[in-house]
């Protein structure tokens, strides 16, 4: 907490903080981590948002989380009384987690109060321990027609209890949503500081080393611990910002994006495709707004691919 405090001081000293600034912390659920939260707390953190996972303990082990769910909902408890606003995560459509597990979970997750949640469906990413199992038939993970129907439930049932969806995976009451999150998804800029980190500022995608200790070496030899400096054409430019923005569920503008990137606003999507996806009830575009609809949601990644500008 010493050091985080320091940070922020000085944070606070090169760049000024407004009255209402928003100070997150990642941490886990543990009672480790939990008993820094005071300290944290004072040091100036004002949310945090904890990687709950799950509030079933067969799930956590499936996971390989090392807490339990006794153990996070104290975590969660703690981190209720000392921050202003708080967010946990939770992994769904899990092998062997039928709708009414999930029902019965996502219910008591609304119910321990928090303003926002993070929501994330189980993906099987090529080299983990995941796709071992599922290669193995040892895991059978959901067909589409069943994701869907897991996303829809938990739209609903989100959002009955006021907590909207404003990003795929994302939900929370009006004014809760995350701003530091929201400053990648607007493709703001942001200055990437520590190691590993990644900034995006007047043009340039800047990286740090991912080691700590090349990070610390840099810093002695050169004065920073940058890795790279990459200079992103207008193209790239333009492309991530329809990547990040379409994530979410106030859509892009296309005549700003085109704006701050120097891009012909016609020539940031493929207009054979937006007629296609939009006959199909996937997008919706109005004037230069341009929305990815709910039903749309849940195929982001092929939608993106085929609306957004090589």
């Amino acid at each position: 907490s010493a050091l985080v405090e320091t940070l922020l001081t000085e944070a606070e000293r090169h760049w000024g903080f407004a009255a209402d600034i928003e100070i997150t912390l990642e941490a886990n659920p543990s009672s480790v981590e939990a008993a820094r939260f005071a300290d944290l707390a004072a040091a100036g953190i004002n949310r945090v948002s904890l990687g709950l996972q799950s509030l079933n303990d067969e799930s956590l082990r499936l996971l390989g989380r090392a807490h339990d769910v006794a153990e996070g909902q104290d975590a969660l408890s703690i981190a209720q009384r000392h921050f202003d606003r708080v967010s946990f995560d939770l992994i769904y459509a899990l092998p062997g987690q039928s709708l009414g597990d999930w029902e019965a979970e996502l219910g008591r997750a609304l119910s321990l109060g928090t303003g926002h949640l993070s929501l994330y469906q189980l993906t099987i990413e090529p080299g983990t321990r995941f796709e071992t199992l599922v290669r193995t038939g040892e895991l059978e993970p959901k067909d589409p027609d069943e994701a869907a129907d897991f996303y829809d439930l938990t739209d609903a049932l989100t959002r009955a209890a006021g907590l909207l969806r404003y990003e795929v995976s994302n939900h929370a009451r009006v004014g809760e949503e995350s701003r530091h999150n929201l400053t990648y998804w607007r493709y703001g800029e942001y200055v990437g500081i520590g190691p590993g980190a990644h900034g995006r500022r007047t043009g340039l995608a800047t990286i740090r080393h991912k080691k700590p200790e090349n990070f610390l070496n840099a810093v002695t030899r050169n004065g920073h611990g940058a890795q790279s400096e990459e200079a992103l054409s207008l193209a790239e430019r333009a492309r991530e910002a329809l990547l990040m923005g379409l994530r979410l569920a106030e859509g892009v503008d296309l005549a700003d994006i085109a704006r701050r990137t120097g891009m012909a606003e016609d020539a940031l999507i493929n207009p054979t495709a937006a007629r296609q996806l939009s006959q199909l009830g996937l997008i919706l575009q109005d004037g230069s707004h341009l929305i990815v609809l709910p039903d749309g949601m849940l195929l982001l990644d092929r939608i993106l691919a085929e609306l957004v500008a090589a």
